[in-house]
Protein backbone atom coordinates (compact mmCIF):
# COMPACT_ATOMS: atom_id res chain seq x y z
CA UNK A 1 0.00 0.00 0.00
CA UNK A 2 1.25 3.78 -0.98
CA UNK A 3 2.11 5.61 2.29
CA UNK A 4 2.38 9.57 2.33
CA UNK A 5 4.63 11.39 4.74
CA UNK A 6 4.28 14.88 6.92
CA UNK A 7 7.08 15.93 8.28
CA UNK A 8 7.29 19.16 10.98
CA UNK A 9 9.94 20.52 12.07
CA UNK A 10 9.68 22.92 14.87
CA UNK A 11 11.93 24.93 16.25
CA UNK A 12 12.49 22.27 19.23
CA UNK A 13 11.09 19.32 18.05
CA UNK A 14 10.68 17.78 15.02
CA UNK A 15 7.90 15.53 14.13
CA UNK A 16 6.83 13.18 11.11
CA UNK A 17 3.68 10.83 10.90
CA UNK A 18 3.13 8.37 7.78
CA UNK A 19 -0.48 7.76 6.70
CA UNK A 20 -1.74 4.98 4.38
CA UNK A 21 -4.28 5.09 1.54
CA UNK A 22 -6.98 5.04 3.89
CA UNK A 23 -5.71 7.70 5.42
CA UNK A 24 -4.79 5.83 8.34
CA UNK A 25 -1.51 6.58 10.79
CA UNK A 26 0.92 4.09 9.73
CA UNK A 27 4.07 5.43 11.82
CA UNK A 28 4.96 8.38 13.50
CA UNK A 29 8.55 10.03 14.32
CA UNK A 30 9.89 12.17 17.00
CA UNK A 31 13.58 13.74 17.05
CA UNK A 32 15.02 16.91 18.81
CA UNK A 33 15.60 19.85 16.05
CA UNK A 34 18.44 20.78 17.79
CA UNK A 35 20.80 22.35 15.40
CA UNK A 36 20.20 19.89 12.31
CA UNK A 37 17.17 20.43 11.11
CA UNK A 38 18.03 18.01 8.61
CA UNK A 39 19.28 15.41 10.75
CA UNK A 40 16.27 15.49 12.73
CA UNK A 41 13.95 15.44 9.83
CA UNK A 42 15.55 12.41 8.84
CA UNK A 43 15.83 10.65 12.21
CA UNK A 44 11.84 11.80 12.63
CA UNK A 45 11.20 10.11 9.30
CA UNK A 46 13.38 6.97 9.67
CA UNK A 47 11.22 6.24 12.90
CA UNK A 48 7.86 6.54 11.28
CA UNK A 49 9.11 4.42 8.22
CA UNK A 50 9.89 1.56 10.92
CA UNK A 51 7.00 2.03 12.89
CA UNK A 52 5.22 1.76 9.33
CA UNK A 53 7.32 -1.09 8.76
CA UNK A 54 8.01 0.44 5.05
CA UNK A 55 10.66 1.99 3.39
CA UNK A 56 11.41 5.32 1.60
CA UNK A 57 10.30 3.44 -2.03
CA UNK A 58 7.34 3.17 -0.43
CA UNK A 59 6.17 6.71 0.54
CA UNK A 60 4.86 8.17 -2.65
CA UNK A 61 5.05 12.33 -1.34
CA UNK A 62 6.51 13.83 1.18
CA UNK A 63 5.27 17.35 2.22
CA UNK A 64 7.48 19.49 4.93
CA UNK A 65 6.10 22.02 7.41
CA UNK A 66 6.92 24.08 10.61
CA UNK A 67 9.91 26.64 11.05
CA UNK A 68 12.21 24.66 9.02
CA UNK A 69 10.36 23.01 6.72
CA UNK A 70 12.69 24.33 4.20
CA UNK A 71 15.54 22.70 5.35
CA UNK A 72 14.08 19.24 4.13
CA UNK A 73 15.87 18.31 1.29
CA UNK A 74 13.47 14.89 0.42
CA UNK A 75 10.30 16.78 0.80
CA UNK A 76 8.10 16.81 -2.59
CA UNK A 77 5.99 19.62 -1.39
CA UNK A 78 6.00 22.51 1.83
CA UNK A 79 3.47 24.17 3.09
CA UNK A 80 2.74 26.37 6.07
CA UNK A 81 2.33 25.92 9.95
CA UNK A 82 -0.60 27.49 9.70
CA UNK A 83 -2.43 25.21 6.74
CA UNK A 84 -1.35 22.22 8.09
CA UNK A 85 -2.32 22.68 11.82
CA UNK A 86 -5.36 23.52 10.27
CA UNK A 87 -6.00 20.55 8.17
CA UNK A 88 -4.61 18.65 10.96
CA UNK A 89 -6.95 19.27 13.29
CA UNK A 90 -9.93 19.45 11.15
CA UNK A 91 -9.47 15.65 9.82
CA UNK A 92 -10.16 14.70 13.16
CA UNK A 93 -12.77 17.64 14.50
CA UNK A 94 -15.06 18.38 10.93
CA UNK A 95 -16.94 20.86 11.94
CA UNK A 96 -16.10 24.84 13.10
CA UNK A 97 -13.15 25.32 15.07
CA UNK A 98 -10.74 27.10 16.68
CA UNK A 99 -7.19 25.34 17.08
CA UNK A 100 -4.87 26.33 19.89
CA UNK A 101 -1.71 25.13 19.22
CA UNK A 102 1.14 25.63 21.64
CA UNK A 103 4.83 24.83 20.84
CA UNK A 104 8.50 24.94 22.53
CA UNK A 105 9.07 28.83 20.86
CA UNK A 106 5.66 29.66 19.67
CA UNK A 107 1.92 29.83 19.83
CA UNK A 108 -0.89 29.71 17.44
CA UNK A 109 -4.78 30.76 16.92
CA UNK A 110 -6.05 29.18 14.26
CA UNK A 111 -10.28 29.62 13.35
CA UNK A 112 -12.19 27.40 10.52
CA UNK A 113 -15.32 27.46 9.81
CA UNK A 114 -17.44 24.56 9.20
CA UNK A 115 -16.04 23.64 6.19
CA UNK A 116 -12.74 23.72 6.62
CA UNK A 117 -11.42 27.33 5.34
CA UNK A 118 -8.97 28.92 7.64
CA UNK A 119 -10.95 32.47 8.52
CA UNK A 120 -8.70 33.84 10.58
CA UNK A 121 -5.05 33.00 12.61
CA UNK A 122 -2.61 34.90 14.52
CA UNK A 123 0.84 33.74 16.00
CA UNK A 124 3.24 34.83 18.89
CA UNK A 125 6.85 34.64 18.42
CA UNK A 126 8.09 37.71 20.39
CA UNK A 127 7.88 36.31 23.29
CA UNK A 128 8.69 32.87 25.47
CA UNK A 129 5.70 33.45 27.44
CA UNK A 130 2.88 31.52 26.34
CA UNK A 131 5.17 28.55 25.02
CA UNK A 132 7.19 25.56 26.40
CA UNK A 133 9.60 27.74 26.39
CA UNK A 134 8.53 29.25 29.35
CA UNK A 135 7.72 25.94 31.45
CA UNK A 136 11.39 24.78 30.71
CA UNK A 137 12.58 28.21 32.58
CA UNK A 138 9.95 26.94 35.32
CA UNK A 139 11.40 23.99 35.55
CA UNK A 140 14.91 25.12 36.03
CA UNK A 141 13.85 27.15 38.50
CA UNK A 142 12.48 24.31 40.43
CA UNK A 143 15.56 22.05 39.62
CA UNK A 144 13.13 19.56 38.36
CA UNK A 145 12.99 17.60 35.14
CA UNK A 146 10.36 19.32 32.54
CA UNK A 147 8.71 16.17 32.12
CA UNK A 148 7.92 16.22 36.28
CA UNK A 149 5.72 19.74 35.69
CA UNK A 150 2.64 18.21 34.75
CA UNK A 151 2.87 16.21 38.07
CA UNK A 152 3.67 18.63 40.18
CA UNK A 153 0.56 20.70 38.94
CA UNK A 154 -1.40 17.69 39.02
CA UNK A 155 -0.59 17.86 42.65
CA UNK A 156 -1.38 21.55 43.31
CA UNK A 157 -3.51 22.51 46.41
CA UNK A 158 -3.66 26.57 46.53
CA UNK A 159 -4.99 27.27 42.89
CA UNK A 160 -5.04 30.83 44.12
CA UNK A 161 -1.34 30.94 43.29
CA UNK A 162 -0.62 33.11 40.33
CA UNK A 163 1.65 34.86 37.72
CA UNK A 164 1.28 38.23 36.67
CA UNK A 165 4.17 39.21 34.90
CA UNK A 166 3.75 39.31 31.33
CA UNK A 167 7.80 39.32 30.76
CA UNK A 168 9.37 35.23 31.40
CA UNK A 169 12.52 37.03 32.63
CA UNK A 170 10.24 39.39 35.66
CA UNK A 171 8.46 35.79 35.66
CA UNK A 172 11.08 34.21 36.90
CA UNK A 173 12.13 36.78 39.36
CA UNK A 174 8.16 36.78 40.74
CA UNK A 175 8.42 33.28 41.28
CA UNK A 176 11.69 33.48 42.64
CA UNK A 177 10.07 35.86 45.39
CA UNK A 178 7.36 33.18 46.05
CA UNK A 179 9.68 30.69 46.58
CA UNK A 180 11.14 32.61 49.19
CA UNK A 181 7.49 33.14 50.48
CA UNK A 182 7.05 29.69 51.11
CA UNK A 183 4.65 28.94 48.18
CA UNK A 184 4.90 25.39 47.57
CA UNK A 185 6.72 24.06 43.86
CA UNK A 186 3.10 22.41 43.05
CA UNK A 187 1.95 25.72 43.05
CA UNK A 188 4.29 27.21 41.28
CA UNK A 189 4.39 24.46 38.60
CA UNK A 190 0.39 24.55 38.01
CA UNK A 191 0.77 28.73 38.13
CA UNK A 192 2.73 28.29 35.41
CA UNK A 193 0.65 26.05 33.67
CA UNK A 194 -2.03 28.80 33.91
CA UNK A 195 -0.03 31.73 32.59
CA UNK A 196 1.15 30.16 29.52
CA UNK A 197 -2.83 29.20 29.20
CA UNK A 198 -3.70 32.81 29.51
CA UNK A 199 -0.77 34.52 27.22
CA UNK A 200 -2.12 32.14 24.80
CA UNK A 201 -5.70 32.78 24.89
CA UNK A 202 -5.84 36.71 25.75
CA UNK A 203 -7.41 39.07 23.15
CA UNK A 204 -8.79 36.33 21.31
CA UNK A 205 -12.50 36.20 20.77
CA UNK A 206 -13.22 32.35 20.34
CA UNK A 207 -16.15 30.36 18.49
CA UNK A 208 -16.89 26.94 17.59
CA UNK A 209 -15.10 23.80 19.17
CA UNK A 210 -11.43 24.74 20.56
CA UNK A 211 -9.00 21.97 19.59
CA UNK A 212 -5.53 21.81 21.74
CA UNK A 213 -2.70 21.13 19.60
CA UNK A 214 1.24 20.67 20.25
CA UNK A 215 3.74 19.46 22.41
CA UNK A 216 2.95 21.10 25.31
CA UNK A 217 -0.09 19.78 25.79
CA UNK A 218 0.98 16.57 24.83
CA UNK A 219 3.72 16.31 27.63
CA UNK A 220 1.15 18.29 29.87
CA UNK A 221 -2.03 16.68 29.70
CA UNK A 222 -3.55 19.07 32.81
CA UNK A 223 -3.26 21.86 30.22
CA UNK A 224 -6.43 20.87 28.78
CA UNK A 225 -7.97 21.29 31.71
CA UNK A 226 -6.79 24.72 32.68
CA UNK A 227 -7.20 25.75 28.90
CA UNK A 228 -11.35 24.77 29.80
CA UNK A 229 -11.11 26.63 33.21
CA UNK A 230 -9.94 29.59 31.38
CA UNK A 231 -12.01 29.83 28.54
CA UNK A 232 -15.10 28.18 30.75
CA UNK A 233 -15.67 26.51 27.47
CA UNK A 234 -15.15 22.49 26.40
CA UNK A 235 -11.32 21.59 25.02
CA UNK A 236 -10.77 18.65 22.92
CA UNK A 237 -7.57 17.27 21.91
CA UNK A 238 -6.61 15.09 18.80
CA UNK A 239 -5.20 11.83 19.09
CA UNK A 240 -1.23 12.49 19.14
CA UNK A 241 -1.44 16.43 19.73
CA UNK A 242 2.28 17.02 19.05
CA UNK A 243 1.76 15.19 15.63
CA UNK A 244 -0.96 17.37 13.99
CA UNK A 245 1.18 19.32 11.72
CA UNK A 246 2.85 16.45 10.46
CA UNK A 247 -0.57 15.10 9.95
CA UNK A 248 -1.79 17.72 8.20
CA UNK A 249 1.31 17.97 6.41
CA UNK A 250 0.74 14.04 5.32
CA UNK A 251 -3.20 14.40 4.20
CA UNK A 252 -1.63 17.14 1.97
CA UNK A 253 0.73 14.81 0.84
CA UNK A 254 -2.21 12.47 -0.06
CA UNK A 255 -4.65 15.01 -1.20
CA UNK A 256 -1.99 15.87 -4.10
CA UNK A 257 -2.13 12.35 -5.32
CA UNK A 258 -5.78 12.29 -5.37
CA UNK A 259 -6.02 10.87 -1.41
CA UNK A 260 -8.93 13.05 -0.46
CA UNK A 261 -10.07 12.81 3.42
CA UNK A 262 -13.29 14.10 4.55
CA UNK A 263 -12.10 17.75 4.81
CA UNK A 264 -11.43 17.73 1.28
Amino acid sequence: MDLFAGIDVGSSATKAVCIDENLNVAGRGHAYSAADFEGAARKAFGQALEEAGASESDVKAVVSTGYGRTNVAFATRRRTEIDCHARGAYHYFPMAITVVDIGGQDNKVIEIDGNGKRISFSMNRKCAAGTGSFIEEMALRLKVPVHQVNELAEAATDESVSIGSYCTVFAMTEILGKIREGVKAEDLARAALVSVAKRVLEAHVFTGQVIATGGVVAHHPIMRKILQQTLGADVKVPPFPQHTGAMGAALFAAGAHGKESKDG
